[in-house]
């Protein structure tokens, strides 16, 4: 049977697999499950931080070599206690446990998590409790099942379409993320710089050779890493974190050298928008900045619809 199931699905022509309307629906899928990434791997990052922090804590040679005196009995309690705390905390997975409603415990059955569908007919409210269900999911499997079929427009039907599609995938994660926590993820943007890389290194990347690829990762981290510094020194204050140069060395491993001004241009202005409009309804809490991220990875996505040579053109190059 999985001979036979294997072999019909061979037979299927690319034009159809890879259409418009077939990667669009795979994105409906995949934003459902960027809906549980994006709130999962904060939380998850978060215990890591806690793990952490209590091994420091038990840590007494390293308290020594840094203080010169034995660790109080008080660190050594504390780091004990948030030790057994995330002990005694259920696992927490991108997979583990099942969706739950985080108001009344509810765990959310198959059908009513089908994209889209499940949120109208339950008219976006918890089928147990009646809680709202935030317009944010569904609006995220829209946004992916529009940007994979735009995708799939913009690059007929070939294989390479699929690469994008993952790529824009992670990029939508990495918005979302930032935008609720302002971090951006090692475990998403180093292996999306290091996809891209590989992508150049093997020809998977039309127009795009690996010294280009590998050229514009650099030019992505130095020219924020340089305007972070130049900006410290000059206020003593951090303009940006360390995330925003990963995600536009990602950005520059994927789409060249070239692209990196365009992206960088293209996220200034909109994010510097966004952010006076936010200040002037006063929806910037204070103290709070705007991430920069999502406008980075906005810039990028620009790039990967219209196309290099189309957005230099815009800039005059």
């Amino acid at each position: 049977m999985d001979g036979a199931i294997a072999g019909w699905l061979a037979g299927l022509p690319l034009d159809l697999i890879l259409s418009p309307w077939a990667l669009g629906l795979l994105g409906l899928a995949v934003g459902s499950f960027l809906n549980v990434v994006a709130h999962r791997m904060p939380l998850m990052l978060e215990r890591q931080w806690w793990g952490d922090v209590a091994a420091q804590l038990l840590d007494a040679e390293s308290f020594k070599r840094v203080f010169g005196s034995e660790a109080p009995e008080r660190l050594k309690m504390a780091g004990g206690t948030v030790e057994k705390a995330l002990a005694d905390t259920p696992v927490l997975t991108l997979s583990k446990p099942g969706s739950r409603c985080p108001a009344c415990g509810h765990r959310i059955r198959f059908y009513e998590n089908v994209p889209v569908i499940s949120w109208l007919v339950l008219r976006g409210k918890c089928s147990a409790c009646g809680t709202r269900i935030g317009w944010r999911y569904p609006l995220v499997e829209l946004g992916t099942a529009a940007l994979f079929a735009a995708l799939a427009w913009r690059m007929g039907p070939q294989p390479v379409v699929l690469l994008w599609c993952a790529m824009a995938a992670v990029l939508l994660a990495l918005t979302l993320i930032d935008w609720d926590t302002t971090v951006l993820p090692d475990a998403l943007t180093l292996p999306l710089m290091w996809a891209g890389l590989a992508a150049a290194a093997l020809g998977w990347l039309p127009g795009l050779s690996l010294p280009q690829s590998l050229g514009g990762a650099m030019l992505g981290y130095v020219s924020l890493w340089s305007v972070y510094w130049l900006f410290k020194l000059t206020t003593g204050k951090e303009g940006m974190g360390f995330g925003d140069f990963k995600l536009l060395a990602a950005l520059g491993a994927w789409l060249g050298w070239q692209a990196i001004l365009p992206i960088v241009l293209m996220a200034s202005v909109l994010g510097a928008l966004v952010g006076l409009v936010m200040k002037a309804t006063g929806s910037l809490r204070e103290g709070r900045f705007v991430p920069f991220g999502p406008f980075l990875a906005g810039g990028g996505l620009v790039v990967m619809l219209v196309g290099l040579q189309r957005t230099l053109g815009w800039i005059g190059w």
